[in-house]
């Protein structure tokens, strides 16, 4: 257990490094734009390129990955939308459901999981990435439009994410690295060398801007929110969700489905990871209640430091 605490040490070291420049005001709110803009149109989708464009095409397209991850997302979303809609209704109820379901994957598990597994967690990164973006996100968008009369703008809200989608790189490098991957293509050195610089440094500045984004969250929202409204979502997305992760698969490959032990770990290695920052900023948009999601998200981020790390060492 030492042993993996020391590999992922470093990892939310820089995430509190982050949180606390914020929160000391060393580094002002309005610098972390630029640095969510540098991560998401620069450095992660050179990342994501150079994964996918590395990682065999088969690899890219399993569908018994794509079934036991999806699966498991359908049933957090599912259960955690049962278990509170009545108290909180559909808004705040399917946002919560989003966080239980969505991973740190971009900003956390690529660049941790290509430390601590190699290039051999390329493959399932990129189909969960691609699933939660897609399915899992409009599926929950479009739940949290049902308290609106009739359902009325349920469609409207997933063309709108569909659109916001599109306008998101990480996407389109996912695909484009698939197809340098099928197709053999290969960047000029010139350009390849700017990618390969721009993707490492994905890693440090995306950490740092997750305890940057958590640190702002905290300090702009003056909304109280009661430990049984945040705590519990927090525990089932680091605790619950890979557990899932890891029943499922373990039925699949009883099933005769085949799925690899190694892949099944880095499913429930990603499943371990804490909540998506960027929930907080879709929960803003559609009026849910923002202080409960960024609270989810702070606490599963500083409680995962122990929890992933427990989850590396029984699974690895």
């Amino acid at each position: 257990m030492l042993s993996v605490l020391l590999i992922t040490f470093p990892f939310f070291a820089l995430v509190a490094c982050g949180f606390v420049a914020t929160w000391r005001g060393v580094l002002p709110q309005a610098a972390i734009a630029g640095l969510n803009t540098f991560v998401l149109f620069f450095a992660l989708p050179c990342m994501l390129y150079r994964f996918g464009a590395q990682t065999p095409v088969e690899q890219l397209l399993d569908l018994n990955v794509i079934l036991v991850y999806l699966l498991c997302a359908a049933i957090m979303v599912g259960t955690t939308v049962l278990l509170t809609r009545r108290r909180m209704g559909w808004n705040d109820a399917a946002f919560g459901a989003l966080v239980a379901a969505f991973p740190n994957t971009g900003f956390m598990g690529v660049p941790m999981l290509a430390a601590l597994l190699g290039a051999q967690s390329a493959g399932p990164v990129i189909l969960s990435m691609a699933i939660d973006m897609v399915i899992t996100t409009s599926a929950c968008i479009a739940l949290s439009r049902l308290d609106l009369a009739g359902g009325q703008g349920v469609w409207t809200a997933v063309r709108n994410s569909f659109k916001g989608m599109a306008a998101n790189p990480m996407p389109w490098s996912i695909l484009l690295g698939g197809l340098a991957s099928a197709m053999g293509w290969v960047l000029p050195g010139p350009i390849d060398k700017t990618v390969d610089m721009l993707a490492g440094a994905a890693s440090p500045v995306a950490l740092f801007t997750i305890g940057a984004v958590l640190a702002r969250s905290q300090m702009n929202s003056h909304e109280r929110v009661a430990a049984h409204d945040h705590v519990p979502v927090a525990l089932a997305k680091l605790i619950i969700h890979p557990m899932l992760v890891w029943a499922v698969g373990m039925s699949a490959i009883s099933m005769g489905l085949s799925l690899s032990h190694e892949t099944l770990v880095v499913l429930v290695l990603l499943a371990a990871l804490p909540s998506a920052s960027n929930v907080s900023l879709l929960t803003e948009r559609y009026g849910a209640h923002s202080g409960r999601i960024a609270r989810i998200i702070l606490v599963s981020t500083s409680l995962a430091f122990l929890t992933f790390s427990a989850a590396v060492a029984l699974m690895t």
